[in-house]
C-alpha cells in the first residue's frame, strides 16, 4: 500500500457529491426549516475557497519559499482571529490585537513542537508539512477560542451581580473573574477532550484517514494522528487561556467594570 496515492474523484463523482448534498437540502426545505439559501451560499463559498486554495497551494508547494509559507500562515491566523471575534459576538476592532497575540501564542508553540522537534522535515519550512499541520492546529482552535471568549464575557455580563459582589468583598479583577474564566475554559476544552476520548473507536480523524488514503502505513498514520491531536489540545488550551488573560486589559475599565462597547 505504501507509495500508492488516493483515487482521484472525476467530474461525474464531483457532480454526485453535490447531488448527495441536495438530499438534506430538499428534506430541510420540505420541513419548512428555511435554511436553503444559507446552505447553498455556504456550499458555494466552501467550494470556491477550496478551489482557490488548492490552486494557490500547488504553487506554494512547488516554490518552497520560507517567507511565502510564513506569509500564508499569517493570513490564516488573521482570518481565524477575525472569525473567532465575530462568532463570539465581540467587536473585531476592539479586541483584535490582544486575541491575535493569544491565538499566535498557542498555535506557534504547538506548530514549533510538531515541525521542529517531532516531525522534523527537511527543510523545516517544507510546505507539505508546515502548512497542513499548522492549518489543522489553527482550524481546530477556532471553536475552542470562540467558546472560551463568548462564555467568559457573556458569563460576566449575565452574572454581573456575582462579579460585582466579589469586587465589593475586596477581590481584584482577576479574582472576581476567575470563576467565569474557569467555566469558560472547561466549556472550550470539552469538545476536544470528547474527540480525543473517542478517536479510533467512534471515528477515524481527518489526518489519519487522509494519510491512509494517500498510501501511508496505518501505524504511521496513527502516530501522526496522536501527535496532531495532542498538538491541537495544547494549542487550544494555551490560546483559550491566553485570549481571556490578554483581552481582559481591554474588556474592563479602570474600575474593573465590564465594558459594554466590546460587544458587537
Amino acid at each position: 500500500m505504501s507509495g500508492s496515492s488516493a483515487l482521484d474523484i472525476g467530474t461525474t463523482g464531483m457532480i454526485l457529491v453535490y447531488v448527495m448534498g441536495l438530499i438534506p437540502l430538499i428534506l430541510l426545505a420540505a420541513a419548512g426549516i428555511g435554511m436553503t439559501l444559507e446552505i447553498v451560499k455556504s456550499a458555494l463559498k466552501m467550494s470556491l475557497q477550496l478551489l482557490l486554495v488548492g490552486i494557490y497551494l500547488k504553487y506554494i508547494f512547488e516554490l518552497q519559499n520560507p517567507w511565502v509559507n510564513l506569509l500564508w500562515i499569517g493570513v490564516m491566523i488573521l482570518v481565524a482571529n477575525t472569525s473567532i471575534l465575530k462568532q463570539a459576538g465581540l467587536k473585531v476592532t476592539t479586541l483584535f490585537p490582544r486575541t491575535m497575540a493569544g491565538l499566535l501564542l498557542g498555535t506557534s508553540v504547538a506548530a514549533l513542537f510538531m515541525i521542529g522537534l517531532i516531525v522534523r522535515p527537511t527543510p523545516l519550512y517544507d510546505a507539505h508539512y508546515l502548512i497542513p499541520i499548522t492549518g489543522m492546529i489553527l482550524g481546530n482552535c477556532l471553536r475552542g477560542n470562540i467558546l472560551s471568549l463568548e462564555r467568559f464575557y457573556t458569563g460576566i455580563r449575565e452574572g454581573k451581580r456575582e462579579y460585582m459582589d466579589s469586587l465589593l468583598m475586596g477581590a481584584s479583577r482577576w479574582e472576581a473573574a476567575a470563576p467565569f474564566a474557569r467555566k469558560a475554559i472547561r466549556t472550550a476544552l470539552a469538545p476536544i477532550l470528547s474527540t480525543m476520548a473517542t478517536t479510533g473507536v467512534v471515528s477515524l480523524p481527518g489526518m489519519m484517514t487522509g494519510q491512509i488514503l494517500g498510501g501511508s502505513f496505518p501505524l504511521v498514520a496513527i502516530k501522526y494522528q496522536i501527535a496532531i491531536m495532542i498538538a491541537i489540545f495544547t494549542a487550544m488550551s494555551l490560546s483559550a487561556v491566553a485570549n481571556i488573560i490578554f483581552s481582559m486589559g481591554r474588556g474592563f475599565d479602570d474600575y474593573d467594570l465590564l465594558r459594554e462597547d466590546i460587544f458587537a
